[in-house]
């Protein structure tokens, strides 16, 4: 069976839109629906804020709207505050649950988190998702700047992108594809040899992100986010993932794909 031949991939997506990353990821999905390179229609587009919260997310909104997305909203903020401000580890679930209240009108086969700054831990349990993070299988955990740093700490000659299935433990779930790059060659001249002589802690006071190596690994990753979700989406689509079998199957480079774009880009 052709990818031509199979149903649409149905997608849910989350995100807090607050800027433009997350803005962009969505735009490269809808894109490649568009020129039908990925054969999908996002169902909902779930946003943790209200209007007016923040403008990076009202422009967020605004381009959900334009498509023609059903948006559904709920304030992370405004529930914390509507639940006596107790701390947000105690309204996690309960928040999840009210979430979840709001999107049984939508069924879909698998969800997007892209740009979601909650951990979901009742969401993951009942709904398929997949988020991005900025490291190899196996490599640093955490937020991009943590990644990166400890990229640098151990010297290392690669990093890469991958995507793997929410769970509890963060950053820890199946990976179900992946994307690799040398930490070397166009972009790194100079790089490396200017941290020579210093620790990590030296270089994170002074110049910090502002770190040449740092701002290099960064934008490597940063680059190839986009077409790893969408060349991901499109093999979750056409049988060659298998999110049931998530865990036990080796997770698909798609380097080999990715590439070839980024080159002509």
């Amino acid at each position: 069976m052709t990818s031509a031949d199979r149903s649409p991939l149905k997608l849910g997506w989350f995100s807090t839109g607050r800027g433009e990353g997350s803005r962009g990821l969505l735009t490269a999905a809808l894109d490649a629906i568009d020129s039908g390179s990925l054969n999908a229609r996002i169902e909902f587009v779930f946003v943790n804020r209200e209007r007016g919260q923040h403008t990076g997310t009202d422009r967020y909104m605004d381009l959900v709207e334009q498509r023609g997305i059903p948006l559904v909203n709920l304030s992370s903020q405004r529930f914390r505050s509507d639940n006596g401000r107790a701390p947000w580890s105690e309204l996690r679930g309960k928040f999840d649950e009210a979430v979840m209240e709001l999107l049984k009108p939508y069924s879909v086969d698998v969800s997007v988190t892209a740009g979601y700054m909650l951990i979901a831990p009742i969401l993951c349990l009942h709904y398929i998702m997949v988020n991005l993070h900025p490291a190899l299988p196996g490599g640093p955990i955490g937020m991009i700047d943590q990644v990166i740093w400890e990229l640098i700490r151990n010297r290392a000659d690669e990093s890469g992108v991958m995507i793997h299935v929410v769970t509890e433990a963060l950053d820890l779930g199946p990976v179900v594809a992946y994307c690799r790059f040398p930490l070397s060659g166009p972009g790194y001249e100079g790089a490396w040899s200017e941290i020579d002589g210093h620790t990590n802690e030296e270089l994170r006071a002074d110049p910090g992100e502002d770190l040449g190596l740092f701002q290099a690994i960064r934008t490597s990753g940063v680059e190839r986010e986009r077409p790893l979700l969408v060349a991901t989406l499109a093999a979750i689509g056409d049988g060659r993932i298998d999110l049931n079998a998530a865990g036990s199957a080796d997770a698909l480079d798609l380097t080999d794909e990715i590439e070839p774009g980024l080159a002509r880009s």
